[in-house]
């Protein structure tokens, strides 16, 4: 498949996953990768000094980029999705921003992600979306500290029933309501296709707020080639926007014992 240039990091929260977390880094070198990304990797919204240190020193060590460094998400097992639009967690959310800015300012990291979180019972959706504006504000404040940004993602709500921010123009408002110039899109084709959205034209009518793009194949969620989307032409016109960003890879491995050999169609 041709990729016209275009340059790929590995999620190595989804792949890789099968090893250790400071040795994912290693493979995704061995893989002949610049780059990766990660969900939050801890269960606690702030890591130990210990953790931090050794997580920051396996990406130098690999002489990798961090691209990418996902928010707390909450606690995935027990059906979270983000913690960035529920009242009652701000402050952990908050701690978290700090925890999460810390480390991308030690690696160079310019792209923080912030799942946006499912509707809570009781609590009204309004509500939740103030919550949401003032926490992406507060961690847009402190990302500009570093000179990164802060990317809101539309999560399709096929598998993910409910999630409220599901299509590009629900995330653009959101990004539009914080009035935060470091605010972006993450453009992940996977999601976009399973809502159906149009995913070329996505990314045309989005190409001034796209900080970053991942893939996955629908409808399976696999590598580029065993679903249903034709990446080559989006490869192409992501080229020819010029688009000079990372292409994170997000998908779900061939062989999950073993991550590296994912990537045959590259």
């Amino acid at each position: 498949m041709r990729t016209y240039g275009l340059r790929f990091d590995v999620n190595c929260s989804i792949l890789y996953a099968e090893l250790p977390l400071v040795r994912r880094a290693d493979a995704a070198k061995a893989a002949g990768f610049g780059g990766v990304e990660f969900w939050w990797p801890w269960d606690a919204m702030a890591p130990s000094d210990a953790e931090a240190d050794a997580f920051v020193r396996s990406i130098a060590d690999a002489g990798l980029e961090l691209v990418s460094l996902n928010f707390h998400t909450g606690d995935m097992a027990a059906g979270d999705r983000g913690i960035v639009s529920h009242p009652a967690r701000t402050r952990e959310f908050r701690e978290n921003v700090a925890a999460c800015v810390d480390i991308a300012a030690r690696t160079g990291c310019t792209r923080l992600n912030a799942p946006y979180g499912l509707r809570v019972p009781g609590a009204h959706g309004a509500e939740q979306d103030a919550v949401a504006i003032e926490n992406l504000a507060f961690a847009a404040r402190a990302a500009a500290g570093i000179g990164a940004s802060v990317l809101v993602e539309a999560i399709n709500s096929v598998d993910i029933p409910g999630f409220p921010v599901d299509t590009s123009d629900k995330a653009l408002a959101v990004i539009e309501a914080t009035g935060a110039g470091n605010v972006g899109f993450l453009a992940d084709l996977y999601h976009l296709a399973k809502m159906g959205e149009d995913v070329a034209d996505v990314l045309s009518d989005c190409r001034e707020r796209i900080r970053h793009v991942q893939v996955a194949d629908p409808p399976g969620r696999g590598a580029p080639g065993t679903g249903t989307l034709d990446f080559e032409p989006l490869f192409r016109q992501l080229a020819g926007q010029g688009y000079d960003g990372w292409v994170g890879l997000e998908y779900v491995p061939v062989d999950p014992a073993d991550s590296a050999t994912s990537f045959g169609w590259l």
